[in-house]
């Protein structure tokens, strides 16, 4: 990887590092909601935008011929290089006061992921990955489970209102007839960090969007999962359905799912 991606991936950590800090002393109490229904079950905080306006100014300031997407306010600047934010990941669970939610901030080279960070400071967890690099959790190598069998699998769902209604119900019972335990815990960004390090054999959402999944994206290659051709199929532009996966079931959950592997 380029010295010119390495020296963004060490500014971004410190970046990223003071973007939680803001999302932290902003942290609702326990309870609420405290935050604006965007749509069924689509939360919007005044961290979200406080979060994504930091992290915004100071790559602009360091990286200005960077391109720059954010979930709260689109695509800002462009460039062959895109940094791409999601400022609150789980913001349902950040707006009651819950610990799972992180700050997602991930680098792309044209439609190529190559850097990414998910810090969750609630839970004391830092996720990095540089292509080439490895993956890392709080600076130890990560890797994909070795889970070979559905039966003592568990698999994370994560559900939508943009999803047609009954397809999340069906894709829970392909799961269940799988034998694998269904989990469903309210943050994309951190359930394919866990993917990448074992705590879950596979996620699935049948409609995700890039700021959600640009800093995983590298983070799952890195540790040896296996995902669907997320960026390739539309993913750049719009909402589109994402599978990752440890690769020893990853077969056997796209058959099932009926979600294409690379």
């Amino acid at each position: 990887m380029s010295d010119a991606i390495l020296c963004r991936f060490e500014a971004a950590r410190s970046i990223v590092r003071d973007a939680a800090d803001l999302a932290m002393s902003m942290r609702p109490p326990s309870g609420g909601p405290t935050a604006k229904l965007k749509s069924a079950q689509d939360w919007l905080t005044e961290a979200d935008g406080a979060v994504e306006a930091l992290i915004s100014a100071r790559i602009g300031t360091l990286f200005p011929e960077d391109g720059f997407q954010g979930e709260e306010e689109g695509r800002t600047r462009t460039g062959r290089l895109r940094w791409v934010v999601d400022p609150i990941d789980g913001t349902s669970n950040y707006a009651r006061g819950r610990n799972r939610w992180c700050v997602s901030l991930g680098l792309l080279d044209g439609d190529q992921p190559v850097a990414g960070i998910i810090q969750a400071p609630a839970l004391g967890e830092t996720y990095t990955a540089v292509r080439g690099h490895g993956a890392f959790l709080n600076g130890r190598p990560i890797r994909a489970s070795a889970v070979t069998d559905t039966r003592s699998a568990m698999v994370e769902m994560g559900w939508s209102s943009r999803v047609p209604d009954g397809v999340f119900a069906e894709k829970a019972a392909t799961i269940l007839r799988l034998g694998a335990m269904p989990r469903s815990s309210g943050s994309g960004a951190l359930a394919l960090a866990d993917v990448a390090c074992g705590r879950l054999d596979g996620y699935l959402e049948i409609v995700i969007n890039l700021w959600d999944v640009a800093a995983a994206l590298v983070l799952l290659e890195e540790a040896g999962a296996r995902v669907s051709p997320f960026l390739r199929d539309g993913g750049l532009e719009g909402g589109i359905t994402l599978l990752a996966a440890a690769p020893g079931i990853a077969a056997d959950l796209a058959v099932a799912l009926e979600v294409p592997l690379d």
